[in-house]
């Protein structure tokens, strides 16, 4: 999966925004904290849900399941807009 290129990450201040571009079916904008910034930067290049996990348990100090569960989360919620190439 990646991050679908009708999308732009920006980082403003520490807060993480997903902004859809003019051609995205979703109007709106996202926003995330430290977890979604970091599970975005890995989106922009192909990745498997597991790998993302990996990397964020490598990267946080947190329990496999609260990791696991925040992954999972980001992730259904990107779906749901449209936000993946799958």
């Amino acid at each position: 999966m990646k991050l679908n290129q009708e999308f732009i990450i920006h980082n403003r201040g520490g807060e993480n925004l997903l902004i859809p571009t003019a051609s995205s079916s979703f109007s709106g904008i996202v926003r995330g904290n430290k977890t979604m910034g970091a599970i975005l930067e890995l989106l922009k290049e192909e990745t498997t849900e597991e790998e993302i996990i990996s990397a964020m348990l490598a990267k946080y100090d947190a329990p496999s399941e609260k990791v696991t569960a925040d992954v999972e989360k980001v992730l259904a919620e990107l779906r749901k807009i449209g936000a993946l190439d799958e």
